[in-house]
């Protein structure tokens, strides 16, 4: 079973580890090391936006190159949207209006696998396991 991120909390590992809860730091790390790692095909996209919006920095990098640094670096398992996924983020425990968002916490549901991720609001869906 994968152990899934939220986007900030890839780009925490990669510029701000410090950022990372204890918790959050450890768990990547060892779900790394054992090929369990994650994230939803949307994270690369919401890194994207970020860059091109001026929200994050990525140096001399271009965003491909970050990303593809990370995605090896934590031998990440990037996760696509399906049907499935699509439809739970229409459901009535998603009080998060963000959609990214969204399907991030439709995916780890989808999977039954945990979310990394300090997002308070996504910590309020049933049934869904958020570390951090």
């Amino acid at each position: 079973m994968p152990i899934i991120c939220d986007t900030h909390a890839l780009l925490f590992w990669a510029d701000a580890p410090q950022r990372l809860g204890a918790q959050a730091q450890q768990t990547m790390e060892a779900a790394a090391g054992r090929g369990e790692l994650a994230c939803c095909t949307i994270s690369l996209w919401e890194v994207a936006m970020l860059h091109a919006k001026g929200r994050i920095t990525l140096g001399s990098t271009s965003t491909a190159d970050y990303l593809d640094d990370i995605v090896s670096a934590l031998n990440l398992q990037i996760l696509p949207i399906t049907t499935r996924i699509a439809q739970r983020t229409q459901g009535a425990d998603f009080a998060h209006s963000d959609p990214a968002d969204r399907i991030i916490a439709a995916t780890a549901l989808e999977w039954r696998a945990p979310l990394i991720t300090a997002d308070k609001k996504l910590h309020q869906i049933p049934g869904l396991h958020c570390i951090w």
